[in-house]
């Protein structure tokens, strides 16, 4: 079964990617930030995702680069969405997409701010909440209050990043009402360093979620 709102971000081996494609991940995320300890290369994207089946979305993870140099790295990544984690601007949203890539804009914001912020995003493009903690860009592994996200789900659907683990996912995706999940350091046993028996974990925590959120891939174009 193929869990298509299930992405795994910080992938940097080929046998972590194959062993998440053939275990029914949806998408994978490979991180384009040099001061990440997950940072790969577009040539290492490219080689990481190659031969993948198509049903698997390539997610490039980026922080305000501008956005000539993003579409050259999604480019020969050869990604099919880039997720944005700066303070990107709309324009950068509208360019990502004219060149054929789906966009998955970050918020950290909560409660009104959250929404107020969610106005500013296209409705063509995702949107991803995370808590914003840490020294860099992304859920750092921290735990937030998943449910100061969920007024969000009464107005569209969202993904969900910060703190996840097998053993919580499927609370917080409850207690947030998004409808996908993002998860890096809470499968890993070292930052970039994948623990496939946490993941096989999260495919088993997730199939009851999944049903619950039927729809269209949240990750990518793909059917």
């Amino acid at each position: 079964m193929l869990l298509a709102n299930l992405k795994i971000c910080g992938i940097t081996t080929r046998e972590t990617a194959m062993f998440c494609a053939k275990s029914g991940v949806g998408a994978l995320g490979a991180v384009f930030f040099r001061n990440s300890p997950r940072y790969v290369s577009p040539a290492q994207a490219r080689a990481l995702f190659d031969g993948l089946p198509a049903s698997v979305a390539r997610v490039g993870v980026f922080v305000d680069m501008p956005t000539a140099i993003l579409l050259d790295t999604a480019h020969a990544a050869r990604l099919d969405t880039v997720q944005l984690h700066g303070d990107e601007s709309a324009d950068t949203i509208a360019a990502a997409q004219k060149a054929g890539f789906h966009v998955i804009k970050v918020l950290k914001q909560t409660g009104p701010d959250l929404l107020k912020a969610a106005e500013a995003i296209p409705d063509t493009a995702g949107i991803l909440v995370e808590c914003g903690k840490g020294s860099l860009p992304g859920g750092n592994g921290a735990v937030w209050n998943w449910a100061d996200a969920a007024p969000l789900a009464e107005v569209r659907p969202f993904a969900l990043a910060g703190g996840l683990t097998p053993g919580n996912v499927a609370e917080a995706l409850r207690l947030s009402g998004a409808v996908a999940c993002d998860l890096s350091s809470g499968v890993e046993v070292a930052p970039g360093v994948k623990n496939h028996d946490a993941i096989r974990r999260l495919i088993d925590a997730l199939p009851l979620c999944e049903a619950g959120h039927a729809g269209s891939p949240f990750w990518s174009h793909n059917p």
